[in-house]
This record gives C-alpha cells, structure tokens and sequence, in this order.
C-alpha cells in the first residue's frame, strides 16, 4: 500500500506540474512549521532522507542533538490551491524522527498517536469533529491588523451586514479541493466573527486538518486584505473565540457512547468518559487554553464555560452532550480555544477518557439549570469546581496531573511548562494599555 501511495505521489507531482513542496509539521506550541524543496527533490522527501535543525524550533532539542528527519505521511499529500503567479505547490505533513529514524518523543503528532495507540489497545477508534470560530479584521494603510471589523452583523447574519461572507466562502472553496467536506459556514455572534465547521474524523485527520484549516483561513483573509485571527478573546466586552470539540469513541465500527436503552440513551462508557474529562480537565487546560489571553474568554456571560460540570443541551455547562444519538452520539468539550496545539489538546481529551473508562468513574449530577445564573454559595453547596482562571493556575494543575504529564512525556511537557512560565513571567511585568488610562493621571 504504502509503495502504491509513494509512486501515485510521484506521478502526481509530474502529472501536476509542482514546482515545490512544503514538508510541514508542528511544534510543541501549535505553530505550524515548514521546510520547502523543489519537485525534484520528491524521491528524498519519500525516502524519508529530509533533516531539519531541531535546535531551532523551540521546544524540540538542545544544539548538541539538532539534526532530525522528516518522515511524510503520504496519505497528507495535498496541492496548496491558493498559490499564484503559475507556481503550483504541494505540501505533506511530516513526522519528525531522531537521526537514527526513531521517532521524536517531541514530536506533538507522536503524543497523539501514542494516546491512540492507547485506545486501540482497549479496542477503540476516537473521531473528533471541532467547530473552530475566528475573527476577521481590516488592515491598516500599512498592511497592519488592527481590531476594526468593518461589519455590524450577528448570529447567522449574511450580507451585507457580514462583510467577512466572500473571504468565508473562498475559504470553503479551497478547504473542499483539499478534502475536506464543509458541513456549514456562518457568522457567529460577535461583529466580525466566523465559524466553519467541517465532517468529523479520526483524531489524527482531524489535528492535521485544524492546522491546515488554520493556515487557509489567514492566507485567504490576506487576499480580501484582512487578518484572520484565532486569538481566544481579542476584544473585550464580545464573545471570544472558541473550538467546541466533539467526540465519540468506536468500536468494530459502533459508537459506544450510544445505548438505546441506558439513561438519556447513553452507555456506561459515555458516563465514565464524561467523569474522566472532569477529572482532568483542570490538569488539561493549559493545553486546551495555552495563552494568557485564552483565560479573558473562560469568564461569565458569553456562553464560554467556567464550571466542571456537564448536560444534555444545556449550553452554560463544560460538556455538552448534543441531542443526536445513534452513530452520531458525541459529547462536546466546550473549554478548548483555536489557539491550542490540537495534538496535545485531542491526546489529553482522550487520555483523559480512556481513564475514565478504565476506573469506571461516575460523573456528578447533570446540571440544567444556567450554572451562570446560580448563587456562588449555591455552586459552592453542589460541590462544583471551576476552570483555572489564569494560565499561571492552569501551570499548576497541569504539574500535579500525573495523567497528563504521562500522556504528554516529560520532554514536551517540561519544555511546555517552561515557555509558558516565561510568558506569564513577561505578561506579568509588561505595563499594559489599561494600567496607563487608569493610573496615569489619577496618580
């Protein structure tokens, strides 16, 4: 199979016309990252003879250790349809090994696939389908972002009133001659805001297309001369941006979660899959919600969750369970945002389960009532736990979770947990816009 996909890659870059190809991969901190070569280079790219220097990706190895191979996925071979000028471009999404073609332990897609290798062992698939939003700003004379949007729509508004409509249907266009299926697009609540959501798939399929998604939706923005942003929460006062994540786990081809005849036509797997994300997620968040900025999103009163607790429908809680049941029976984590590294965020949401399942933990009571609208005695009383409300208490969760340090490795999760305490660390001691308008004066 494997030599059918290397010789179908080679006739197609000829076949084609491609003048280069991206080897694209990820580093710890969800930055997509590329070496370009030319189309003559394909035989090498295939044999999996392309080195990087590792030293120079933050995160990856010391200097003493920094030359690494990429080893392509060959089922990721893709044209990039947005290329101009009659340059034709094509990318694959690359592993990254060791010199000795071992594989990365750094490596965010080997923590994914290690946390599916885990649930193969326990007889499970996991497919995931994320709803990522995004806002789209003007730029300035100087080709700048700015945080002017240029519309005054809403939820579902459609032009004029959404100004941001002909960059989301390009987006659409290039996404689907790629592959994937675009199941709906629509402006979201906030004046400049947008979601595109596409067909659920394995985890894996699915992380590779979150930063393909990502990297379409900034290149095409910049063809209607605006900038795309995934910033959780770039305007206060407005809905901030999230990426609600969907989940199922299969097995022999059938959903677990389903049960026609368990409580809410749920099964037993459902409920402990449910409880272990409550356990962890607190330990996960630093993952899920990476910046600083992502913990001005998790705040009271613009539908983004607080509280560990769960529901059918309910929108104010931290897992939804959606209505459709059957094979289309899913749980909806609502805390993760688009600026995560979607490797580790969906290997951690399906640690996290699996421990569930493993220990057969028992979630608390479903909540329906709108949990912003209780007492905080009242929260108190029922016992329900709160999100971290900086990334400095995410940092601190995530070192006493020992599941997560394990489904992490001590590797990423050391050099993870020492670049983000850098970023708290010049956050912390950056004088901000706000101190000066409220001090500057007054004192």
């Amino acid at each position: 199979m494997e030599q059918t996909q290397r010789e179908t890659i080679i006739s197609r870059v000829k076949e084609e016309q491609v003048h280069f190809i991206r080897l694209q991969f990820t580093d710890i901190f969800g930055q997509m990252k590329n070496v370009t070569v030319s189309a003559s280079q394909i035989g090498k790219v295939l044999d999996n003879e392309m080195t990087i220097d590792g030293s120079s990706i933050e995160g990856f190895v010391r200097i003493e250790e920094s030359d690494m191979r990429l080893y392509p996925d060959l089922g990721s071979y893709s044209p990039l349809p947005w290329q101009e000028d009659g340059v034709k471009v094509a990318r694959l999404i690359c592993d990254v090994h060791n010199h000795d073609g071992s594989p990365f332990v750094g490596d965010p897609r080997y923590v994914l696939k290690r946390a599916l290798k885990e649930a193969l062992d326990m007889g499970y698939t996991f497919n995931v389908g994320p709803e990522l939003e995004f806002f789209l700003f003007h730029l300035n004379e100087k080709g700048h972002p700015t945080t002017h949007t240029g519309d005054e729509a809403g939820y579902f508004d459609l032009a004029p009133l959404d100004r941001g409509e002909a960059a989301r249907q390009d987006i659409c266009l290039a996404l689907e001659q790629m592959g994937f299926e675009i199941e709906a697009s629509h402006h979201e609540v906030a004046a400049g805001q947008h979601e595109i959501d596409f067909k659920y798939a394995g985890a894996l399929e699915t992380a590779d297309r979150i930063m393909t998604f990502k990297l379409a939706v900034k290149t095409l923005a910049q063809r209607h001369n605006l900038h795309a942003t995934f910033m959780p929460k770039p305007i206060y006062g407005i809905a901030g941006s999230g990426m609600h994540t969907n989940m199922s786990l299969c097995r022999d081809g059938k959903n677990v979660f389903f049960d026609p005849a368990g409580r809410l036509q749920l099964s037993s797997e459902a409920y402990s899959f449910i409880a272990g994300l409550l356990e962890h997620v607190q330990g996960m968040a630093a993952i899920t919600n990476p910046l600083v900025n992502s913990y001005k999103r998790l705040v009271p009163g613009y539908e983004a969750p607080c509280y560990l607790s769960w529901s059918v429908t309910n929108r104010s809680v931290l897992i939804r369970v959606p209505a459709a049941r059957g094979q289309r029976t899913r749980l909806e984590l609502r805390s993760p945002d688009p600026a995560c590294n979607p490797y580790l965020a969906l290997a951690l949401c399906l640690r996290a389960g699996l421990d569930g399942i493993s220990r057969k933990l028992t979630p608390p009571a479903e909540i329906q009532e709108n949990i912003f609208s209780m007492a905080p005695e009242h929260r108190e009383k029922m016992g329900i736990r709160s999100l971290p409300g900086t990334l400095k208490d995410s940092l601190a969760y995530m070192q006493a979770d020992r599941l997560v340090q394990d489904a992490l490795g001590e590797h990423v999760s050391r050099r993870f947990i020492r670049g983000k305490e850098k970023e708290w660390e010049e956050y912390a001691t950056r004088v901000s816009s706000w101190e000066v308008d409220k001090y500057l004066v007054l004192y």
